[in-house]
């Protein structure tokens, strides 16, 4: 299946933060729309990405103090990406090998969505569900 077919199921909505929006902030918005990461942009470009982990890493070491720190703090500024082109299984290979659980996806150097691993789970169950359908409907009408 092709990282298209994935957005188009599940949208093209990504959260964006800037590098300088603090970490409170950025907690605020992974709890809002209900993810696990953002991706940060500088001037429209992927300057980073930033998660929960990292948050969470990062409170354990600093404490309190980190949620006034600004995200360029804590983001991953090596971003994995991948484009519309590439297929769920590639993709699983590459969240593998990098050890990611988000990756955004660029289109014509421009952002045009994310996909998580919990997407490419769901649309690997989908595409299973579809191939059962199919295979039943053929022995039954066989």
């Amino acid at each position: 299946m092709l990282i298209a077919e994935i957005l188009r199921a599940k949208g093209s909505e990504v959260v964006t933060v800037q590098p300088d929006t603090t970490v409170a902030e950025l907690v605020t918005r992974l709890a809002a729309h209900n993810i696990g990461a953002v991706v940060v942009t500088d001037h429209d470009e992927i300057a980073g990405i930033a998660s929960e982990r990292d948050v969470v890493r990062q409170l354990e070491a600093r404490g309190a103090e980190l949620l006034a720190a600004p995200v360029s703090d804590i983001m991953t500024s090596v971003v994995v990406t991948c484009t519309t082109t590439d297929t769920d299984d590639s993709l699983t290979v590459l969240m593998t090998e990098n050890r990611v659980r988000h990756v955004p996806v660029v289109s014509a150097g421009s952002l045009v969505g994310i996909v998580s691993i919990g997407d490419v789970v769901k649309a690997r169950i989908s595409q299973l569900e579809q191939d059962r359908r199919q295979l039943e409907a053929y022995i039954t009408q066989g």
